[in-house]
């Protein structure tokens, strides 16, 4: 499954295109009903109302999926996270499982700016969910796949 479609915009801010505090994307959600598939992107600076707007996205656009989907978490353009996000990553962790959720692979290049996914999966998908952890998007592909 080519991920191409769903990824995140590369750009590198300068004085003459950097986003402002409004403009910035924080959470992006693509779905792909065909493929059973829907990516979660963090990128820029998350805050708790911007996890709490996404895990709300979510929520109204996971049911055009069946039961067995794919989910791509990524985080490779996240420059920060609150802690204050921590109960709607959850929310979203709970969604997932409760629509039946197959594989989540998610993309984490850059350990020090987790704010606690790990323990998160263990505790709401409680082992019933197959997580797989990866560095870059290439590798994600790869587990997508099998």
């Amino acid at each position: 499954m080519a991920l191409a479609a769903y990824a995140l915009p590369k750009i590198v801010p300068t004085e003459s295109n950097a986003p402002s505090a409004k403009e910035k994307q924080a959470v992006v959600i693509a779905i792909d009903a065909a493929r059973n598939f829907v990516r979660v992107g963090f990128a820029w600076d998350v805050s708790a109302a911007k996890a709490k707007a996404g895990a709300a996205e979510v929520e109204r656009r996971l049911p055009q999926l069946r039961a067995g989907f794919s989910a791509l978490v990524d985080l490779t353009e996240l420059q920060s996270m609150d802690l204050d996000c921590v109960p709607s990553i959850a929310r979203i962790m709970d969604l997932f499982k409760a629509h039946g959720v197959g594989l989540v692979v998610r993309v984490d290049p850059d350990p020090a700016k987790d704010i606690g996914f790990n323990i998160l999966s263990v505790i709401h998908y409680r082992g019933k969910v197959r997580v797989v952890i990866c560095n870059t998007i290439a590798e994600a592909e790869r587990a997508l796949k099998k």
